[in-house]
Order: C-alpha cells, then structure tokens, then sequence
C-alpha cells in the first residue's frame, strides 16, 4: 500500500523498488532453517520474543529512513527478526496439540490469521496512509511487538528439542549461501534476460546447496532431516506450499498497485476493496478442516491448487476499464484456494516430522512459503515490469525529454510522477499508454501463475494419491 508513495518520496530505481518489496523475503527465507533449528535448541519461546524485539527495532529503522538503500537495509534487518517469529509459532503450535484433529484445527486457524492478517494489514496501512506519512506502516509493527513481549512470558509454554546437539555454524552459513544466490539469479534473469552472470551465480548456489545437504546427511544432528524429503506427503506439501505462495504473493502485490494507479483508488480504499478476499481465505481453511477427516489430501490440495489457478484465469481477463469488483471476485477465488492449500500443506508437513524435531519441520515449511513468495514477487514482478518497459518503449509521447521519458518507462508510479510534470493533454496521453501497459504485464503475469499453479495441481495429485484421509476426530463416531 505505501509503495506508490515510497517511490514518488524517495524516487527509487526499478531495481530497488524490487529490492525494497523482495528483501524482506528473501532474507527471511535464507535464514529460516537456521532459526527453526536455533528455536529447536534454545527454546522455541525465546527465540520468539527476542525475535519480535528485534523486529519491533527494525520496524523503527525502516519507518524512518531517508533513501532507498536505507530502507533496504531496514527491510533486510526486518527479514532477520521475521525469521525467528514464524517457525517459533508454527513449532509451538505442534508441541500444544498432541491430537492430529486438534493440531489440523489449530494450523487452520494460524493460516486464517496469516491469510487474513494480509487483508486486514493493507486496510491499517491504507488509514494510516490517509493521515500519516509512508512511514507509519512500519511504526504500527512496534506496539504489536510490545504485545507479544509482555503476554508472551506468560501465555506460551516454552519447548525444545531434549536433545538437540551441537548448533552447526557452518550449516547456518551454507544454507543461507545455497537459498540467496538462487533467487538472485532468477531475479537477475527476470529483470536483464539471459546472460553469463545468471547461470553463473545459480550454478554456485545449486553447488552450495549440494554441500548444505551433504553435511546433513553425514551430521549426527543435523539441521534439516534431509531424509524428510523421501517422503512422498512431505515432499508434496513443501512443494504447494511453494506454488501456491509464489504465485498469490506476486500477484498480491500487482493487485494492490493496479488498484491505486490505474483504477485510482486511495490506498485506504484500495485496502477496503481488499477486506472482502479474506472471506474466500476463510472458506477455504473452514473445508479444508471439515474435509480433511474423510477426504485424501491428494483432492483436496489439488482442489485448493486448482480453485486459486481459476482465480488467476479471471484476473486475466481485467482490462484497464473494468470494474474492480471483478478483481476483488477473482482474488477472492484465488484466496480461497490458498486457505484450503496452505492448512493442508502445512498440516502435512508438520504430522510428518517428529515432534522433537518441529522447530526444523516448521522452518522448511515457513522456508518454502517465503521462498515461494520473495520468488514470486521477484519473477511474477519482473516479468510485468519488462512487459510494461516493452509496451512503453513504442508508446512515450513525443515532447518529453529523455529524463522523464526514461522515468515513465522504467514503472507505472514514474508514468503517474511524470504526468504530474507536464501539460494536461500530453499527461492524459501518457497515463493512458502506461495504464494499458501496466495492465497488460498484469495480465501476462496472471496466466503464468495460473499455469504454475495447474502443474502444482496435477503433480500434488500424482504425489499424495496414496496418502489416506486422516480420519474421524477422536471420540466421534
């Protein structure tokens, strides 16, 4: 929601603007595996609460900052304290519920919060855009914090692995140099096209990858159960988990932006036409806890996949004139599908592991979704940037210098910023080029992620078809 504002105040570049969404996630995703199994050894509880002190300082340095590099860092610093908070909750979850019915309610619940927390945080952020600066969106994260610091000591119960061993060093660094040259090259591919340095970096990524499962695979404790991955149902779920991540999260932050520059919607009635999709996330956590006991996972995930790939389909079919409850129908379709995916998914992984081991289970899960989802922006993102360069590059009206032509190619806010500059009917020409541009990356992006997501249907139903329904809860009949 504040994206718009952070580009016209701080006038990043294409690149940053990406970096500024994307390293969040891309940090956070390097370094899960590490804290899931810190959590495993220190305490679950205690890694987080330190972690949510960590995020609430950061949140700070982020709300504050005075040029695109410095909010990058921020949002890097944010990725290292978001790390320890969502394989701690995950984790905790799994030491409190013994009963597999119980636990797959609870994990329902947890999604609706985190599924729903993306509708109502936009909503927040969208009010305090109205009468506060950009910075206010991450200055609302402290009293959150502060929260969880003062209940936390007393309504959570600590857990940890009895018998942990040794924290690994060298794992810790292997992981996050195998997970972060993989997406920079995807990244780096999406944005330049091909050449040498792409292939290049994901070779030494794949290559350090290699070396991170070696090590765990000779380790007496290691820090991932590589062995996990055998399993049919965990490999499955760690891969929906993954689909269905990369795809909403690009498209999530494609939707917002559409809302606000070509349908020209406030921020906070962006976040408002936002609230209704987090109805279908819902829905979809509600039947995939009412199914679960008597459907198999192999329908239900593929299901799930296939619903959010049918709201992909109908984004695709938007238009620069077409009204926005066609989007907010078709997100909430998509929404939908998420909730009955990720409580599936997530529920998979979790049964799977033993409980010792939960910390772990839970990073790789949280690993996946935010792999998936720093992915998607990254890739989902660039591609709809570089449609939108190519449409623009043939549609910049004469009479602009190459400053400004240059800027209202590079994005759809540069368009907006520039039109701003010069006279009314030469703006009007030029935001009605950059909003067919935009729409059209918009709607490229949204068939791919319909076609990602169709073959997550199809290779979740193949993968699970000998996993059976987990039965009635205890004591029914």
């Amino acid at each position: 929601m504040a994206a718009p504002r952070i580009s016209a105040e701080l006038a990043p570049s294409a690149g940053q603007y990406l970096w500024i969404m994307d390293i969040y996630g891309f940090v956070m995703a390097g370094l899960l595996v590490t804290m899931g199994s810190l959590g495993d050894r220190v305490g679950r509880r205690r890694l987080l609460l330190v972690g949510a002190a960590a995020f609430g300082a950061a949140s700070l340095l982020a709300a504050f900052a005075t040029t695109p590099v410095l909010l990058i860092a921020a949002r890097a610093l944010l990725g290292i304290g978001g790390a320890t908070l969502a394989p701690s909750t995950l984790s905790l979850i799994r030491g409190m519920f013994a009963d597999d019915n119980q636990r797959r309610t609870a994990i329902g619940i947890w999604t609706a919060a985190f599924t729903g927390g993306i509708a109502i945080g936009p909503i927040v952020g969208g009010l305090l855009l109205e009468r506060f600066w950009w910075g206010s969106v991450f200055v609302i994260n402290v009293p959150v914090m502060l929260l969880l610091l003062v209940v936390g000591p007393f309504l959570l119960r600590e857990s940890k692995d009895p018998n942990p061993g040794r924290f690994d060093p060298l794992s810790s660094v292997l992981s996050l140099a195998a997970v972060l040259p993989v997406i920079y090259a995807v990244k780096h591919f999406a944005e330049k096209g091909a050449n040498p340095l792409s292939p290049a970096t994901l070779l030494v990524g794949l290559a350090v990858c290699a070396l991170f499962v070696r090590r765990q695979r000779r380790s007496e404790h290691p820090m991932i159960d590589v062995r996990l991955f055998s399993t049919s149902s965990f490999s499955a779920a760690i891969g929906a988990n993954t689909a269905i991540t990369f795809a909403s999260a690009g498209m999530g932050l494609l939707a917002v932006t559409f809302m606000q520059t070509v349908l020209g919607l406030s921020p906070f009635d962006a976040a408002l036409w936002m609230l209704p999709t987090i109805v279908g996330s819902v829905i979809g956590v509600a039947l995939a806890s009412a199914l679960a006991p008597r459907t198999r996972p192999a329908v239900l995930v593929a299901t799930g996949l296939a619903l959010a790939a049918g709201g992909f389909l109908l984004v695709s079919a938007m238009r620069v004139d077409a009204p926005v409850w066609w989007l907010i129908a078709s997100y909430g379709l998509l929404t939908l599908g998420v909730g009955m995916t990720s409580t599936l998914a997530t529920s998979l992984v979790l049964t799977t592991a033993p409980p010792e081991r939960a910390g772990s289970a839970s990073a790789i899960s949280e690993t996946s979704t935010e792999f998936g989802g720093a992915l998607g922006i990254a890739v989902l993102g660039s591609i709809s940037a570089a449609t939108y360069r190519a449409e623009m590059d043939t549609a910049v009206p004469a009479g602009l210098d190459d400053e400004l032509a240059h800027t209202a190619t590079d994005t759809v806010g540069g368009a907006l910023a520039v039109a701003g500059q010069v006279p009314a009917e030469a703006a009007g020409v030029l935001l009605d080029r950059a909003f067919a541009a935009f729409t059209e990356g918009f709607t490229v992006t949204a068939v791919i992620g319909a076609a990602i997501l169709l073959l997550g249907a199809l290779v979740s139903a193949v993968a699970l078809r000998r996993v059976p329904a987990a039965g009635p809860p205890s004591g029914s009949h």
